[in-house]
């Protein structure tokens, strides 16, 4: 995992970005100072998108982000999930991008389960836009189950478009995906994966 990625406290600048995407910045600047470990539910649409992933499908994605790309907007990581914030729009290009690449719900029956294919790799990414609400964990320390991975520390942050959360997800995709020539093992064997063997 790369380093580069682990500042995890929110600056002043960067609490008044998030701030921003709300009705009422003052106020949530002011319960910030009252209570810092307090997360807030902020607005999506104008100010950001979120794009959701499961935790370590989207550390896959903040991976390939920081080793091979140009880097990531704010993350945080809340309740299992991985909050990448993005530009706005995102969320409603990014689902069509992952369609049009084979990569988003093609290939699922009719009661939404997939079906087996290369698709299976990209898990159900979540997309906040306008109309949306997200829950951003608290600018201040870390509680178990909610913390910045990458901390907003400025008031205009780069956030990545959905070109860039495309090829992202799709990276990460194919660094999970195991191509094999051989067919499934039988399930009651026992098998020794020497792949790896020297």
């Amino acid at each position: 995992m790369s380093s580069a990625w682990n500042a995890s406290r929110v600056t002043p600048d960067g609490a008044a970005w998030l701030a921003s995407a709300g009705t009422y910045p003052r106020s949530t600047l002011a319960l910030w100072e009252e209570r810092p470990d307090a997360p807030v539910v902020l607005p999506c649409g104008s100010v950001f998108d979120v794009v959701s992933a499961p935790v370590m499908f989207g550390r896959r994605m903040l991976d390939r982000l920081w080793d091979d790309g140009p880097g990531s907007g704010p993350v945080a990581e809340y309740r299992g999930r991985m909050l990448l914030f993005a530009a706005p729009g995102t969320a409603q290009r990014l689902p069509a991008l992952l369609e049009w690449e084979e990569w988003g719900a093609h290939g699922r029956d009719t009661r939404g389960a997939r079906q087996g294919c290369r698709t299976d790799a990209v898990p159900p990414l979540l997309c906040h836009g306008t109309g949306d609400a997200v829950t951003v964990p608290a600018p201040a320390g870390s509680v178990s189950r909610s913390r910045w991975l990458v901390a907003p520390d400025t008031r205009q942050p780069w956030l990545p478009g959905p070109e860039v959360l495309l090829w992202a997800a799709v990276r990460a995709a194919r660094s999970a995906v195991r191509i094999s020539i051989f067919p499934p093992a039988d399930q009651g064997a026992k098998v020794y994966d020497v792949s790896r063997r020297r």
